[in-house]
């Protein structure tokens, strides 16, 4: 028997909730292998190409360039020739309300007859439908009735779409007496409406147009989708029934921002993106730029950490003329190394995160409890021109300022690229984020849930520093650091300072 097969929105990482298509790779039509690319998807961390998961050839493309669709949303179809377009379209129609929406195949020729018509039906993938006994339908009416002889309810080990199983309900009738015409013998909405004519009750008649003028649009009664007050009224205003809004409200609900979506997958908006100010015609000179996935999940993430986290905040000056000097010695003696000053705060602050393990530590708001850690994961901040991602140096303070220089080197590089792993970016203990290269001499800096703390490392400067009564020159670098409150005392994170310090400052202690 021939199938169709789903290909659907990975999970590529623990927080990962929904992606961007951003271009397929394969078209309509073509085969592919396993392993084969088949599309590029956009999280609100990382750009990646989708594997294929098995071979097949791609029938249906559901999830168009552009489109946001949850983990596990369906984005095409695959099956071999022998199924046809129509079939498709069935299968497709039945996934969910936004893959319904997609463009479907070509309609029979039935479909485009004048007169209410017998409908024909459908053969089955791999299998042919009983043809019912033949009984003439009665003349349409302005309402459905139900024959007694499919009357009853549904159990749920029958295989049907969602939309016929509601249909179902709604008519009281048992699905177990209707003909699936679908994969595996799947009940549709038409194999419905066909049995209900078949055994001599009426189908309401459908209005003439059935589609609107964007391919997709549903017609269905939405007064029972359970949306939320706000998003209805602009859903009646903007004309989008609620089918074909996505519910990623809280307790399923379709919200304002699902609304907005459909508007925008159906081409609503005029001239003002999603969210952008008002903008008068008039100034052209204004560039209105909606809000990317990774910058979203930027604001939220920050958003909460601020809200939630009690951020309180320390500051130190180190000297690091010590520091310098063993890393011009180290680059100039050591072939194929060459380390940066933050490859030695990098460092420094996981040996000071294992001599103070109270703040080498994760907090899991959930359960109320502190996470320690054995090891010190660093993240650092890298900047990119879509928003900031934090990729991780594991167990930093077991490898060598070398090793931490080309990890940190590489991690950066994947990270400009948008090929990180989702176990390169996410957990990590600490984060350090270092603007001095921008000439910024002090900043703090927002907390990375679930992390404790975060250093903010400003530029070094040569500052006149008094040593014993005498007024000398020293190289100095102020660092900030940011600590929720919650878990994190002030007398702990004056300690942890204090042990970066003598890292810093003694930094032949890194190297033993």
């Amino acid at each position: 028997m021939s199938e169709i097969a789903v290909i659907e929105i990975p999970k590529w990482g623990l927080s990962m909730e929904e992606g961007t298509v951003t271009e397929w790779l394969v078209s309509e039509g073509a085969s592919f292998a396993k392993g084969d690319l088949i599309c590029e998807i956009e999280t609100s961390k990382i750009t990646n190409q989708l594997e294929a998961p098995f071979a097949g050839v791609l029938r249906r493309i559901i999830a168009q360039p552009g489109e946001t669709l949850p983990v596990n949303a369906p984005i095409a179809v695959s099956a071999d020739a022998s199924v046809s377009d129509e079939q498709i379209a069935q299968f497709v129609a039945g996934l969910s309300p936004a893959a319904a929406a997609a463009p479907a195949a070509p309609a029979p020729a039935a479909a485009a007859a004048p007169t209410p018509a017998p409908a024909v039906v459908p053969v089955g993938v791999g299998a042919s439908a009983p043809a019912p006994a033949p009984v003439a339908p009665a003349a349409p009416t302005g309402r459905t009735t139900t024959p007694d002889a499919l009357r009853g309810s549904t159990s749920e080990d029958v295989f049907a779409t969602p939309h016929a199983r509601k249909l179902a309900d709604e008519l009281s009738i048992d699905l177990g007496r209707v003909t699936g015409s679908g994969p595996e013998g799947r009940v549709s909405v038409s194999d419905l409406h066909e049995a209900i004519r078949s055994a001599g009750g009426t189908v309401a008649e459908q209005p003439a147009a059935r589609r609107s003028t964007v391919p997709g649009r549903s017609t269905e009664d939405d007064s029972t989708v359970n949306a939320t007050p706000v998003a209805r009224r602009l859903a009646a205003t903007l004309g989008i029934n609620l089918h074909d809004c996505r519910a990623t409200g809280s307790r399923g609900r379709v919200c304002e921002a699902d609304v907005r979506e459909a508007e925008r997958r159906f081409g609503l908006i005029a001239q003002t993106p999603v969210g952008a100010l008002e903008v008068p015609v008039e100034e052209t000179d204004v560039e209105i730029l909606g809000f990317t996935a990774m910058r979203k999940a930027i604001a939220s993430r920050l958003q909460e950490s601020k809200r939630n986290a009690p951020h309180f905040r320390l500051t130190v000056d180190l000297e690091i003329d010590e520091l310098l000097a063993l890393r011009k010695q180290i680059n100039a003696t050591v072939p194929k190394v060459k380390l940066s000053v933050n490859d030695f705060i990098v460092k420094a602050v996981a040996a000071a995160l294992v001599a103070v393990p109270d703040v080498n530590i994760q907090y899991d708001e959930k359960s109320q409890s502190i996470l320690r850690f054995g090891t010190a994961d660093v993240a650092v901040a890298v900047a990119l021109p879509t928003g900031l991602i934090t990729p991780i140096v594991r167990g930093a303070d077991g490898k060598s300022l070398a090793r931490i220089s080309g990890e940190v080197a590489s991690l950066v590089t994947k990270a400009k690229a948008g090929q990180l792993t989702p176990d390169e970016f996410q957990g990590g203990t600490f984060t350090v984020s270092n603007l001095g290269m921008y000439g910024v001499r002090e900043f703090d800096a927002i907390i990375n849930p679930p992390q404790g703390a975060i250093l903010a490392v400003g530029g070094a400067q040569e500052r006149p520093v008094y040593v014993k009564g005498e007024l000398v020159k020293r190289t100095v670098m102020t660092v900030t650091m940011s600590c929720d409150h919650r878990v994190i005392d002030g007398a702990l994170g004056a300690t942890f300072l204090q042990k970066l310090r003598t890292y810093v400052e003694s930094p032949a202690l890194m190297l033993v």
